[in-house]
C-alpha cells in the first residue's frame, strides 16, 4: 500500500467518526454531565424502556438471595418516607422545638418565677439520696447530648454546613453520628434504672386531679397557691411517664435503625425513622419544660437534686403531704449526723 492510499484511507476514516458522532453529542446536549444522555439512551436500549416501567412501579425481579428485598430494585414507596421527613417533620420539628423556647422565655417575663410565700427556715429535709442524684445527672446529661447529636444530624446541614469548612463538617457529621449510635443503648439502661427506681413515686391519685386543675399553682388565679403533692406531684409525674413511654419508643426504633441485621426492611427501617424523630422531639419540647421549671420558674427548684436536701418552706409549700409524712423522721431534725448516729449505737457482745 502506497503513502497516497493510507493518506486517504485515514482521511476516509476520520470523516466516518466525525460523522457519527455528532448525533451522539447532540442527543447528550441538553444532559447536565458530559454523556449523560448518551449512557442514559444505551441503557435503557440495553434492558428495554418496558423493564424499567416494571421496576419502577414495584415489580419484583429474581435472585438466588435470601435477604428481604433483595428482589427489589427500586423502592418507590421510599419516596413517601422522604418526603414525610424532609418536607413535614423536619421543618414542623424545628417549629415546636423554637416555639417551646419562647413559650419558656415568654412565661419567664410574663408570668415569672413561682416564689415561695414564706422565708426559708434554714432547717433542711432530706428528699434525694446519692444513688437518686446520680441516676437524675447521669440520665440528663444522657439525654441532653443525644439530643443535640440527633439535632445536629437533622438540622446540621441547613445551620453548620454552610458556615465551616468541608473537611471539618465532615468530622462534625462523624463524630455525632458515632457518639449517636453508641450512647442510645446506655441511654436504654438508664430508662430502665429511672423505672424501676421511681415509678412507685410516680403513679397518679386523685391529689394530681386537683393539682391539674390549679396548674400546679403556677399560672393564672390560682398562682402561689400551692396545690398539696405527695413526693410528686402531677407535673412531675406527667414528665417522668412522657419520659418513659416516649424513651422506650425511642429506644425500641434506635434500636431497629442501629442493628440492620434482623430481616428488617426498608418499610420497618423507614418507620422506626419516622417514630424515632417524632418520639425525640416530643421529648425534647417536654424537657424544655422541665429544665425551665428546675432553672428558673421555680424558687429553690434545683436545690434537691443538687445538695439531696430542701429547706422547710419550700418542702411545706410543694409537697404538703410528703412533708407531713417525713419531718418527724430523725434525719430530718436540726443537728441529725448520720456518722454520731452509727457510732452511738450499741456494739454487739463479744462475750462467749
Amino acid at each position: 500500500m502506497t503513502k497516497r492510499t493510507q493518506r486517504w484511507l485515514t482521511i476516509m476514516v476520520t470523516a466516518l467518526i466525525m460523522l457519527f458522532s455528532v448525533p451522539a453529542m447532540a442527543s447528550g446536549s441538553d444532559a447536565t454531565t458530559p454523556g449523560e444522555a448518551v449512557v442514559k439512551k444505551e441503557v435503557i436500549g440495553f434492558a428495554g424502556a418496558d423493564y424499567w416501567r416494571m421496576v419502577k412501579d414495584g415489580e419484583k425481579g429474581y435472585t438466588t438471595s435470601g435477604w428481604p428485598e433483595h428482589d427489589v430494585l427500586i423502592s418507590v414507596p421510599g419516596q413517601t418516607w422522604y418526603i414525610l421527613k424532609e418536607k413535614w417533620m423536619s421543618p414542623l420539628g424545628a417549629l415546636a422545638i423554637f416555639g417551646s423556647l419562647v413559650m419558656v422565655t415568654l412565661a419567664y417575663v410574663v408570668i415569672g418565677p413561682l416564689k415561695l410565700s414564706k422565708p426559708k427556715t434554714g432547717r433542711k429535709i432530706k428528699r434525694w439520696s446519692r444513688i437518686d442524684r446520680a441516676l437524675h445527672w447521669s440520665m440528663a446529661f444522657t439525654f441532653l447530648t443525644l439530643g443535640f447529636s440527633g439535632l445536629t444530624l437533622v438540622y446540621g446541614k441547613h445551620f453548620i454546613k454552610p458556615i465551616v469548612p468541608t473537611e471539618i463538617w465532615g468530622w462534625i457529621i462523624f463524630a455525632a453520628k458515632q457518639y449517636h449510635n453508641y450512647m442510645g443503648p446506655i441511654f436504654a439502661i438508664l430508662l430502665l434504672a429511672v423505672l424501676v427506681k421511681w415509678w412507685r413515686k410516680s403513679t397518679f391519685n386523685k391529689v394530681d386531679i386537683e393539682w391539674f386543675k390549679k396548674m400546679g399553682g403556677m399560672v393564672g388565679k390560682h398562682k402561689g397557691s400551692h396545690p398539696s403533692a405527695g413526693f410528686s406531684n402531677g407535673g412531675e409525674k406527667a414528665i417522668f411517664w412522657l419520659l418513659i413511654i416516649f424513651g422506650f419508643s425511642i429506644t425500641v426504633s434506635g434500636f431497629i435503625l442501629d442493628f440492620p441485621i434482623f430481616d428488617q426492611t426498608r418499610r420497618d427501617m423507614e418507620l422506626s425513622n419516622l417514630l424515632h424523630m417524632l418520639s425525640a422531639l416530643i421529648l425534647i419540647c417536654g424537657f424544655i419544660f422541665h429544665i425551665y421549671i428546675g432553672l428558673f420558674g421555680m424558687e429553690a427548684g434545683l436545690d434537691g437534686m443538687v445538695t439531696g436536701d430542701v429547706d422547710e418552706t419550700w418542702a411545706r409549700e410543694h409537697h404538703n403531704l410528703w412533708f407531713d409524712e417525713v419531718k418527724d423522721l430523725p434525719e430530718n431534725q436540726p443537728g441529725y449526723e448520720p456518722e454520731k448516729v452509727l457510732s452511738d449505737k450499741p456494739k454487739p457482745s463479744t462475750d462467749g
